[in-house]
């Protein structure tokens, strides 16, 4: 598939695999250096600094120690982020000016793992153009605790086998010391990265190992992210058939209930009742299928009472293609944790999946080539994610004029000019050095991330047609237009997340509402995009676009479960904390997310 590029004279590129090509593009760019960006970035600082003060003392004062106690927690976070070990080099920008990067991401990354098998873990540091928050030293001790449960579990190991006859027994068994989270892939690659965070967060929260069950589509695109052992899923696992299952096997959650093959019994330790009829309950089974993905089959799972019937059970299969981290937030068991692991809510799936999701050599190989040859020496990098889905969209004309109104509304691509304009405050829009690497001082680069040519070649033929205000010099580009989503192709996959990391490592994100891809997207920015709302009923949305507020990624379908249900919900929950940091996704009422 061919790469388009807008300078002119610009020969595209290939997204291929080229491994001499990929070391090369592994080699920092130069450039000049940039004192007055230093001269910004100390103001944002004071700036920063100042608001949250201001926050504080109104959470102290206005909603109490316990609020006052989280802010805190949020500064102590975003000012860690700021110091001088969280700074980047960035690629576009190097010289003895620019500060190292920090490549363990303020100890997010394990130290010491094997760079040539897996160049992208320490190398992205130098890429992402935004580190908006630093771990908690609750979740470092957590990851490093989690890596040595890892070693001690995983495939190949003793413990490992010894779980997996266990298994082929037919029962869990108490006391094991090793339990497993078994990720089964569902949907699209965007729904799959964050149904692996969500898998990876919920192993985090009750001491079990992920592991993952990787099709051939999958099988070449992600590193493996813990040192010393493997996450992948021997061939020779007991349970067959694991990827034809469906979200209605006889050995899902809710089935099991029903068949009495397993109980959800309510904690209560002061009822000898209620002790009882634990220890009347028949032997766990060896496994239990999990379905949380639209469908929501197993709801149950976020009650705390079902929670705890989980618990006694080894080995758990995770079917979803969601972003399920803002409903455990209700679950009293995880309830805290949560709290401890994230001060801030938003930070969640960026720090998982910058932590987790590493993509293979060959997949950043194409990353690096194509970053290099046509965004690093932009001053700017804004990216553009584009998905039309069959039930909300719209002709290409009225969602193209939606992104240009959404443009101006929110000031996010440069503005261009009509022909009454000064022709003193005018430049050049098309840039004849953009393909080249000679861009360099006041030069933005488009990223277009889509399906189809249409929207790349329309703002493409704008900024060709138009000069911009403010001697802005534009550069608009897109990776591949592959026509349909193909998840079953291993190489569709790799350019996908290789449009995913790209997008990643922009200043500045547009994206489409409800798309998954571009949550990703944002997760791995560390950006708060501006949304394109949804067209529902093939109508276009007024407004055309909101700011986030939260760069969290929305669950789209959540859990819709009641007191009734989960039935130490209101007695255990702070359902005014829960209401504060669980709610309305900004592009889709029916969806959840993390604020702050």
């Amino acid at each position: 598939m061919e790469m388009s590029g807008a300078g002119a004279g610009g020969v595209p590129t290939k997204l291929e695999h080229d491994d001499a090509a990929a070391v090369a593009a592994e080699r920092e760019p130069c450039g000049g250096g940039a004192p007055r960006r230093e001269e910004k970035e100390r103001w944002r600082r004071v700036l920063v600094v100042g608001c949250l003060v201001a926050l504080l003392l109104f959470a102290f004062f206005v909603l109490g120690r316990e609020s006052a106690s989280e802010v805190l927690q949020i500064a102590n976070s975003k000012l860690s982020a700021m110091n001088g070990g969280f700074t980047t080099k960035n690629p576009s920008h190097g010289g003895g000016a620019a500060k190292h990067a920090d490549e363990l991401l303020g100890g997010l990354l394990a130290p010491g793992m094997d760079r040539r098998s897996c160049r992208s873990r320490y190398q992205a540091a130098h890429y992402y153009k935004h580190f908006p928050y630093a771990p908690s030293p609750h979740l470092l001790d957590k990851l490093r605790a989690y890596e040595a449960r890892h070693r001690r579990c995983a495939p190949g190991t003793p413990l490992y086998n010894r779980s997996v006859e266990q298994l082929r027994s037919g029962r869990s068994a108490g006391g094991v010391e090793c339990n497993y989270v078994v990720w089964l892939p569902f949907d699209g690659l965007g729904n799959r990265m964050l149904s692996m965070v969500s898998g990876f967060l919920y192993a985090l929260l009750t001491d079990r190992v992920l592991l993952v069950d990787l099709p051939h589509d999958s099988s070449d695109l992600f590193c493996e992210p813990f040192p010393g052992a493997t996450w992948l899923l021997p061939p020779d696992f007991p349970v067959a058939n694991l990827f034809g299952l469906g979200p209605r096997p006889e050995q899902s959650y809710t089935t099991l209930l029903n068949k009495k093959k397993i109980t959800a019994v309510v904690n209560n330790d002061d009822d000898p009742a209620s002790k009882n009829a634990t220890a009347a309950l028949p032997p766990p089974p060896a496994y239990v299928y999990l379905s949380l993905g639209y469908q929501m089959a197993d709801k149950l799972f976020f009650c705390g009472d079902d929670q705890r019937a989980l618990a006694k059970v080894n080995w758990l299969l995770l079917y979803s293609d969601l972003y399920f981290v803002p409903s455990l937030y209700s679950v009293a068991e995880f309830n805290g944790e949560l709290r401890r692991l994230f001060p801030a809510k938003e930070s969640a799936c960026h720090l998982l999946a910058r932590y987790l999701l590493h993509p293979t050599n060959a997949v950043w190989g194409m990353v690096t080539r194509y970053y290099n040859s046509y965004l690093a020496q932009a001053s700017r990098r804004i990216g553009v994610q584009i998905r039309m889905f069959n039930f909300a969209s719209i002709p290409v004309d009225d969602l193209y004029n939606q992104i240009l109104t959404c443009s101006r509304q929110e000031h996010v691509l440069p503005e261009t000019t009509t022909d009454n304009d000064n022709d003193d405050d005018l430049a050049t829009a098309y840039d004849s050095n953009s393909s080249n690497g000679s861009g360099g001082g006041n030069y933005t680069a488009i990223l277009i991330a889509s399906l189809y040519p249409d929207y790349y070649e329309r703002i493409r033929a704008t900024y060709y047609e138009h000069a911009t205000r403010g001697r802005v010099r534009v550069g608009v580009f897109q990776p591949t237009h592959e026509e349909r989503q193909a998840t079953q192709r291993l190489f569709h996959n790799q350019k996908a997340l290789a449009e995913i990391l790209l997008l990643g490592f922009s200043d500045e994100l547009v994206t489409s509402g409800m798309s998954t891809f571009g949550y990703v997207g944002s997760s791995l920015a560390g950006v708060r995009p501006t949304i394109l709302m949804p067209a529902h009923g093939h109508r276009v949305p007024a407004p055309p676009c909101r700011r986030a507020v939260s760069m969290e990624p929305c669950n789209l379908t959540p859990p819709r479960v009641g007191e009734a249900e989960c039935r130490e919900m209101a007695a255990v929950v702070d359902k005014e904390d829960v209401a504060r940091h669980v709610k309305v996704c900004e592009d889709f009422d029916r969806g959840v997310k993390f604020f702050d």
